[in-house]
């Protein structure tokens, strides 16, 4: 009798899993991500898909919509081979920072897997996406898949109208330049989406109507008198530097089509969706490692899973937040998963179990017993820098055996500047902050002038950061890519930045 009650109790008892088992084990996640955790999330849409749906999603940044671009062709070509030839899994799934928000499952996935899938991404990157501060100033969850639909058709339009060359030499200018596409700091908001997108719409139906197919041997026609007049406006306003190259192109460029400019806009819009993901991996990954490891273990906890599914959770898990040795040879760099689970965990045992350490380095956090609601303060307030700046501790630094490296190019070695003790804490937690700092690894690229009433020349300045130049050879091909997109000359400093 016991036996049957515990099999009834059980959300699955066998690998292969049929949609009534998704639908029961996602009602008894959601009720520990909501009502235990606190989660608050956004309506989630989850789909099936095969192993290749989901290398297509991988070339396509994982976006469900997408326009069409050779890059993202060879991206799939890439991924199929490496992954047909065993050199690189698939993951068990993709998440979309849109509302609702949609999780893609691989259909291969056991029953266990997909139960850890579904508390991964529907409940810990949905709430990371829907409460960081980043993604609630950079991103709009609610539009972007309209947005995507819209770019696609767009594009694919103007592949009709102007010539797929024409539109593949724009857009591969303009990706040459995506990662200086980026506002880094917040600006007062324009049109929305919605009202920028039916704004393209009119100009495009307006130019279909008056559109004639000898006029591609004729000189371009140059743009409505009225839009470029709220164009050189918005330029005008513009203050230099500027470092949203892409940007001031847009505006600015005085050789560009309309249709140009809005393939320009799509892009860098593209790449500002996705620029708090660039700041967050530690943090993001870290909170949906926690919050698919608690729920987990509190189904089993609670009777709801057996004892091989657990396991099997525990096996996969324990991959996932593996971290390989500085010398061994699986070594990539520091797991994003390892380190942002075990700072999470490390929270929870501050807030609730402190040492004297602890209380001594956190005198606010230890001890105050409510760890549900500190991690989702640090998940809704943080990006990767600051979180690590803010959060990592003297035993997380021990246990990960970290310790901070000096190069100085003009000598022949590396110097050990810091260790995992009393005096190197400090300095080991600054120098992994800045690791995770963007502005630290991307090129600082800046207009800082642009003579429009003259020659025309555009004037772009680089700020050096611990003397790390720009690679010559990549540095041409870009330069190549704006000038095309200027249309007239460009030109290049180096600066220094300040100590």
């Amino acid at each position: 009798m016991s036996a049957t009650l515990k099999s009834e109790k059980l959300l699955w008892d066998e690998a292969a899993w049929t949609f009534e088992d998704l639908q029961r084990s996602f009602d008894a996640i959601e009720d520990i991500g909501l009502n235990d955790l606190g989660l608050d999330v956004y309506k989630n849409q989850i789909e099936i898909i095969t192993s290749e749906q989901m290398l297509d999603a991988y070339s396509s940044h994982g976006m469900p919509l997408m326009y069409r671009h050779w890059s993202f062709g060879k991206a799939f070509a890439r991924d199929s081979m490496n992954y047909q030839k065993g050199y690189t899994g698939l993951a068990y799934e993709i998440v979309i920072n849109s509302d609702p928000c949609i999780a893609y499952l691989m259909e291969e996935n056991s029953m266990t897997m997909q139960a850890l899938v579904m508390a991964h991404a529907c409940f810990g990157h949905n709430h990371f996406f829907k409460n960081n501060y980043l993604f609630r100033q950079w991103t709009d969850a609610s539009s972007i898949l309209t947005y995507l639909d819209f770019a696609k058709k767009y594009i694919a339009k103007c592949e009709d109208e102007y010539g797929w060359e024409a539109v593949e030499q724009t857009l591969d200018a303009a990706h040459a330049l995506q990662d200086q596409g980026v506002f880094r700091y917040n600006r007062p908001p324009k049109l929305s989406q919605t009202e920028a997108m039916a704004k393209v719409e009119a100009r495009l139906e307006h130019e279909r109507e008056n559109f004639n197919d000898l006029w591609r041997t004729l000189p371009q026609r140059e743009e409505d008198p009225e839009a470029a007049e709220a164009r050189l406006g918005e330029v005008r306003n513009i203050k230099l530097p500027e470092e949203n190259l892409l940007y001031f192109v847009e505006k600015a460029s005085p050789s560009l089509r309309p249709w140009q400019r809005e393939l320009i806009r799509i892009v860098r819009n593209v790449s500002q969706y996705f620029y708090p993901q660039k700041q967050t991996k530690v943090m993001n990954e870290g909170c949906a490692t926690f919050v698919h490891h608690y729920i987990m273990n509190e189904l089993h906890r609670r009777g709801q899973i057996t004892d091989g599914a657990i396991l099997e959770f525990l096996h996969s898990h324990s991959s996932v937040v593996f971290q390989p040795e500085f010398d061994d040879r699986r070594y990539s760099g520091i797991n994003p998963y390892a380190l942002g689970f075990a700072m999470m965990e490390d929270i929870v045992r501050i807030v609730t179990d402190p040492t004297e350490e602890d209380r001594e380095w956190f005198p606010a956090m230890a001890g105050h017993g409510d760890w549900r609601a500190e991690l989702r303060y640090a998940w809704e307030n943080f990006r990767d820098e600051s979180f690590i700046q803010q959060y990592l501790s003297p035993k997380v630094i021990r246990d990960f055996g970290f310790f901070a490296l000096g190069d100085d190019g003009r000598k022949p070695y590396y110097r050990v500047n810091a260790i995992h003790d009393e005096r190197g804490y400090r300095d080991v937690r600054n120098s992994l902050a800045s690791m995770y700092d963007l502005g630290m690894h991307e090129p600082n690229l800046q207009v800082i002038g642009a003579d429009l009433e003259g020659d025309r020349t555009l004037k772009i300045r680089h700020t050096v950061y611990k003397d790390r130049v720009l690679n010559p050879k990549s540095k041409e091909a870009v330069m190549t890519h704006l000038k095309f997109l200027w249309g007239y000359d460009v030109t290049l400093e180096q600066e220094k930045a300040e100590a």
